[in-house]
């Protein structure tokens, strides 16, 4: 079929068609860019801890008193947990991937005097605390029961300026081994923390994110052999099969209640639930992206399927004459497919650009990365389909329009 008369015929619309362009170029701009936010919401909501995330049960209590006895009333937490039946393992740690507050990190550096730091990692702390989290070891050992000192030894030993009541093993992750020494053995290779301390790495991790840092390197955490209290801010990290948790969670909770009624539960929740909570702003802003991407399509197939009837209803006395002069419905069919895909396409082409320039406006002002070109083209094929489905009900009653009819029409 010719394209000229489509053109010419778009010329003497040329208004009522660009406004329809234009309304097709902003939904390509905006569904383009929200579609991109929406799979980085997604992809940072499917980011895996490295933990056994379903087996897990936290709960983390406030300190009252001056905390002399927390030692001892920590251990006596723990061998009471884990006492209780579905329990697998217990541990205290300073902190879980994946969760809001302050987070413990660390400034590491490969050689003693150095000016700057290479990596900022997270520091994970705590006694069994490989076993509990269920971290899969690829490399090396565990600690061993010798290898633990106290988080108060270790603190006055480094304020101090002494590095003997500090522990020099650590255990890494796979990912930060290959940042720190790419293609080689991570195994017994050495880096300094808090000047010019050093630590011998004894075994890697596949996987442990970090606490609250999605940049600058998620898998960029350390574990450190040292033992601490819940006054020190410690939770108590319960593993336990993943039916039996919320059992488990009660019957903890009563266990340390009946060791001390005084007790301040500041938190008590599965890991899956304290996951669900961290990432809900990303969920809700997946939503609401969604919710826009739809209402944009909706009201753009709605002013396509305005427009198209509304010049079927112009051109009843043309699609007669064309019928009586031989034209098929599957003609008449065609020339209004044709002329929605090329409106279409000139919104897209313009709406191409549009998103560029919405995709630099964002990374100017939110620090998000850039719109990759694949997506424009997705969002092209989107627009297309809907174009066509839209003026699918207007062409087909345009092609069903009786030759007769539509000549005696004035």
């Amino acid at each position: 079929m010719d394209i000229l008369p489509i053109l010419a015929s778009l010329r003497r619309h040329k208004v009522t068609a660009l406004l329809l362009i234009l309304q097709i170029a902003l939904t390509c701009a905006i569904v383009c860019n929200a579609v991109f936010l929406i799979s980085q919401r997604l992809h940072r909501m499917q980011l895996p801890s490295g933990m056994a995330e379903h087996e897990l049960v936290q709960i983390r209590l406030g300190s009252v008193g001056d905390g002399s006895d927390a030692k001892s009333q920590t251990q006596a937490d723990v061998a009471a947990l884990q006492r209780i039946p579905g329990v697998q393992q217990v541990a205290v740690v300073n902190q879980l991937p994946f969760t809001e507050g302050d987070a413990s990190n660390g400034d590491l550096k490969l050689k003693p005097g150095q000016q700057t730091s290479t990596l900022t990692v997270a520091q994970y702390f705590g006694q069994n605390v490989v076993s509990t989290m269920g971290l899969h070891l690829l490399a090396g050992r565990n600690f061993q029961p010798e290898e633990y000192v106290d988080l108060d030894t270790a603190l006055a030993s480094l304020n101090n300026g002494s590095a003997q009541g500090f522990p020099q093993t650590v255990i890494i992750t796979k990912g930060l081994a290959e940042r720190l020494w790419p293609g080689e053995e991570a195994l017994g290779k050495t880096f300094y923390l808090g000047g010019d301390i050093p630590f011998r790495v004894i075994g890697v991790v596949a996987d442990l994110a970090r606490p609250n840092q999605f940049y600058n390197g998620i898998e960029n955490s350390i574990l450190w052999p040292m033992r601490l209290t819940f006054a020190e801010g410690g939770s108590y990290l319960i593993r336990c099969a993943p039916g039996a948790r919320r059992a488990v969670l009660k019957a903890g909770l009563a266990k340390l209640k009946e060791l001390d009624p005084g007790r301040v539960v500041l938190e008590k929740r599965t890991y899956d639930d304290a996951r669900s909570a961290f990432f809900a702003h990303d969920s809700a802003m997946s939503d609401m992206l969604l919710s826009v991407i739809i209402a944009l399509l909706l009201v753009t197939g709605l002013g396509i399927v305005g427009l198209a009837s509304f010049w079927v209803g112009q051109r009843r006395r043309q699609i007669g004459v064309r019928r009586a002069l031989g034209a098929t419905r599957g003609d008449i069919l065609r020339y209004f497919q044709i002329e929605n895909f090329l409106i279409v396409g000139f919104g897209i082409v313009l709406g191409m650009a549009m998103a560029y320039g919405l995709s630099l406006l964002l990374m100017q002002h939110y620090a998000l990365p850039r719109l990759p070109f694949g997506y424009l083209p997705l969002g092209a094929l989107a627009l297309w389909l809907l174009g066509q489905c839209a003026v699918l009900a207007p062409a087909l009653r345009a092609a069903a329009v009786p030759p007769v009819v539509a000549t005696r029409t004035v």
